[in-house]
């Protein structure tokens, strides 16, 4: 039996926000270890993100992690977006960032923005496919950025 996803907010305790992080840890372009501290990055997630979470079986499978407090310029940065390697490719990452951008435009927010390894082509794909645009470039990334507003369903 195939196991199905369940999705919430904040639900992951710090350990496993860590633990799913270091499993993820070789799906970052460049894996993430390589960039932060992942036990101090986990923390820094837990006490600061609104996390948007995939659980399948007892275990926290996908994770969107964003920033939300620039509350006076309506700004909000995403700093994590992982799925575990034997859950990718069932639409997990993109369904996190539907309910996280739900999220903001709720919260009106204006603007959201991402910084991505420019090789990551994935990653580029799925973020463009929502409307986001490269911005500048730093190195081996790219920010990129989505106007937040009334989306096509909207009317």
């Amino acid at each position: 039996m195939k196991p199905t996803s369940e999705f919430c907010r904040s639900r992951a305790t710090e350990g496993e926000l860590a633990n799913h992080l270091v499993l993820c840890d070789p799906e970052f372009v460049p894996p993430l270890s390589s960039r932060v501290d992942i036990s101090k990055y986990a923390h820094k997630i837990y006490v600061n993100a609104t996390r948007f979470e995939a659980w399948a079986e007892g275990e926290l499978v996908g994770l969107v992690a964003i920033y939300c407090n620039d509350t006076s310029h309506r700004v909000a940065y995403i700093t994590s977006v992982s799925v575990l390697r034997t859950m990718q490719g069932k639409r997990i990452a993109s369904q996190l960032m539907e309910r996280c951008l739900e999220y903001l435009r709720d919260h009106h927010f204006e603007y959201v923005a991402l910084e991505v390894d420019k090789k990551n082509g994935i990653a580029r794909q799925m973020y463009e496919r929502r409307g986001f645009t490269a911005g500048k470039s730093t190195g081996r990334s790219v920010v990129m950025g989505l106007i937040l507003g009334k989306t096509v369903q909207d009317g």
